[in-house]
């Protein structure tokens, strides 16, 4: 069992000293990763129900707090720390030139030595869609054109794709990842997340809840387009109580996430980086799950 830190680019580390600590006591403890989360902007007063959270609201119900870009995040602790995988955990795909990203992951993962995980979701916040002039409808389309797109950018000689909303023919993007292709890594406890996840992606993350039914439908899909389910990593959030990681183990996930921060007021999560260390036994007790 890996355990992984999430979400680093928030609350106390928005600081870049605080950061700094952060990822490099969680590489001390044993934790294997970094989730980053994304909003480019957060309209006051939005509508959209956030789907984790009983209240609908984020932070709290709090619409102006300070949220890094995670790839500029990832990239400035990528040069501090030597093993720590360092994930978006989600980038809200349908809203980014699938081309532009690439480049970015590409780049992140080749200057970090083939450390980046790319987690991904189609988003949830109309209002912020709206401000950034991307049609919310159309969401779902995109995100899947566009992990076509990114792997054929990443992975083929001379890039060629064709398709409703990308469209480019022998488009050198270089340097290409590290690892040759980052991995993909779905985000979302929606069927239509698990969905995705099983049919197209290396990993999935069904973010706070991780209920068996939707690990194994997300399996089952994976199964249904001839792949192998065993290779679709499955990442979760902490459980109240760690001893349920044995039935965890035994859906086959592979990665527990830690909140760093209590700022959604839902978590009882790291308070500092000095806490990260007090894992040190739980991450070892665990590991070899």
């Amino acid at each position: 069992m890996k355990f992984g830190l999430r979400y680093c680019n928030t609350g106390p580390y928005v600081d870049p000293v605080a950061a700094i600590e952060l990822v490099q006591a969680g590489e001390e403890a044993g934790f294997d990763s970094a989730w980053t989360v994304e909003h480019t902007v957060v309209p006051e007063g939005y509508a959209s129900p956030y789907p984790y959270s009983a209240n609908g609201k984020m932070a709290g119900g709090q619409d102006d707090v300070d949220l890094p870009d995670p790839l500029i995040w990832m990239a400035y602790v990528a040069s501090r720390t030597t093993t720590l995988k360092l994930a978006t955990g989600i980038v809200i795909l349908p809203q980014h030139n699938p081309v532009v990203i690439a480049k970015q992951v590409a780049t992140l993962d080749v200057m970090s030595g083939g450390r980046v995980l790319f987690g991904i979701g189609v988003g949830w916040l109309r209002e912020e869609f709206e401000a950034l002039g991307v049609p919310f409808a159309e969401r779902g389309a995109r995100t899947d054109e566009y992990i076509a797109a990114i792997r054929a950018l990443w992975t083929q000689d001379k890039p060629t794709f064709k398709g409703r909303f990308v469209d480019f023919e022998n488009a050198y993007c270089r340097p290409q990842p590290a690892q040759g292709s980052v991995p993909i890594i779905v985000g979302g406890q929606s069927k239509a997340a698990a969905r995705r996840a099983g049919r197209f992606a290396d990993g999935y993350f069904p973010a706070r809840e991780a209920p068996a039914e939707i690990i194994q439908y997300a399996q089952a899909q994976a199964s249904a387009a001839g792949r192998d389910p065993a290779t679709l990593e499955i990442t979760v959030s902490m459980p109240a109580d760690p001893e349920l990681l044995n039935d965890y183990a035994a859906l086959g996930v592979s990665r527990v996430l830690v909140p760093v921060t209590t700022l959604t007021g839902l978590d009882s999560g790291i308070q500092n980086p000095g806490d990260v260390l007090k894992w040190k036994d739980t991450v070892a007790r665990f590991a070899e799950l």
